[in-house]
């Protein structure tokens, strides 16, 4: 466990509680996840550039919550570098889908594979400053998923449409429901505080 633990308690617990105050928008970005996964499997039919432009309004929504996030905790001085990297990778990477919608089956393929191994390699270093009783191993979980995913879409990139929009689905909702867990978690912690902790620059 020490592995995992920051030296210096006071600064983990005060990111924790900031975390915890906060858990409504880790739900929301749960809920979108899960909605936009309920999509991909309830309209596999429709075309790539339908997928598309889905993908780039869910990365932006995806991207606001990270960046609300942050702004959250650099108000109560904490670092929340991680969270901001991963939210204005998620709004890039969908204004870039929205400009670009006729982009090639096989580049869409690779962003994705890219946005999922760049957003869980965050989310799993987001994790490690995340105490174990406020669901840390939930994040990891979410943070592995995303990398699986986008290591097998780099591993089978000439796959079908129909098979990418079941792939984006189900790594959707299995991300957001894992979100919501995590977020109804963190909420059992909300209103926390812990004299003597410390704040720290970003």
């Amino acid at each position: 466990m020490a592995l995992f633990e920051s030296s210096n308690p006071d600064l983990i617990a005060s990111r924790n509680a900031v975390l915890a105050d906060n858990w409504w928008a880790l739900a929301l970005r749960g809920v979108f996840a899960i909605l936009f996964g309920i999509i991909a499997f309830a309209v596999p039919g429709a075309a790539m550039l339908a997928l598309v432009l889905i993908f780039g309004a869910y990365s932006i929504a995806d991207g606001i919550f990270n960046i609300v996030l942050a702004v959250r905790g650099a108000r109560g001085h904490e670092r929340w570098g991680l969270l901001l990297a991963n939210g204005i990778l998620g709004i890039v990477i969908g204004i870039v889908a929205a400009i670009w919608p006729g982009i090639t089956v096989l580049a869409f393929v690779f962003m994705i594979g890219a946005w999922a191994l760049l957003s869980g390699g965050l989310m799993f270093g987001a994790a490690l400053s995340m105490k174990i009783s406020h669901g840390r191993w939930l994040l990891v979980f979410g943070a592995i998923v995303s990398m699986i995913y986008g290591l097998l879409l780099f591993a089978s990139p000439l796959i079908g449409a129909l098979v990418l929009t079941w792939w984006v689905g189900a790594h959707a909702l299995i991300l957001g429901v894992t979100l919501v867990v995590l977020a109804f978690r963190l909420r059992r912690h909300r209103g926390d505080r812990f004299p003597g902790a410390v704040a720290a620059p970003i």
